[in-house]
């Protein structure tokens, strides 16, 4: 076995792949195809940590509980943003469906899951009828993924999961850095 301290990154990869095959594998028992797709890794926790199951179908709601009540589920990696996009083509019959369920959301650290909040349909009725006014008064256009921000769901929703230890779930906003200015070399 190689020394973990002199390794090359290739040699680490290598060594860390079985284990990662493992997770899809434990991923695939929960009908999540891929972990590195579509939060794929980050729903498996959710759905274990929630006892949730999924068809692993892209249509209707995300989630069902033992009781066969269906549920959302929205994750952010809260280092790139503080707002948890919902749908492509947001429109009437999305939201029909949204009204029905409860929403869970899911802050991350980068991979590391900080809290899970749980909100009822009534408390996402402000943005049910914010967006579906939008889409009226811009002809019927699917509105394209429009937000829920963490600080409205810390407000409204109900804390469900901490991690073990952790009492309460506090969110400073990451400090912007300069960006990079990126150029096209011309010929």
């Amino acid at each position: 076995m190689t020394n973990p301290t002199t390794e090359t990154d290739q040699q680490k990869f290598k060594r860390l792949f079985p284990f990662i095959r493992e997770y899809q594998d434990l991923a695939t028992k929960y009908n999540i195809k891929d972990i590195f797709q579509d939060n794929g890794g980050k729903y498996l926790q959710l759905l274990m940590v929630l006892g949730l199951t999924t068809d692993g179908a892209r249509e209707g709601n995300d989630a069902t509980d033992s009781d066969g009540n269906e549920y959302e589920i929205k994750t952010v990696n809260i280092e790139l943003t503080d707002q948890f996009s919902t749908h492509h083509h947001l429109n009437p019959v999305i939201l029909e469906k949204y009204r029905k369920v409860d929403w869970f959301f899911a802050p991350f650290k980068s991979i590391e899951l900080q809290v899970i909040y749980r909100m009822k349909p009534s408390a996402m009725e402000y943005y049910y009828s914010k967006w579906e006014k939008k889409w009226h008064d811009d002809g019927g256009k699917d509105i394209n993924n429009p937000k829920v921000p963490l600080k409205y769901v810390m407000e409204h929703g109900e804390v469900v999961w901490l991690p073990e230890g952790v009492e309460q779930f506090t969110y400073t906003k990451p400090k912007k850095t300069e960006k990079t200015q990126i150029t096209k070399k011309v010929n």
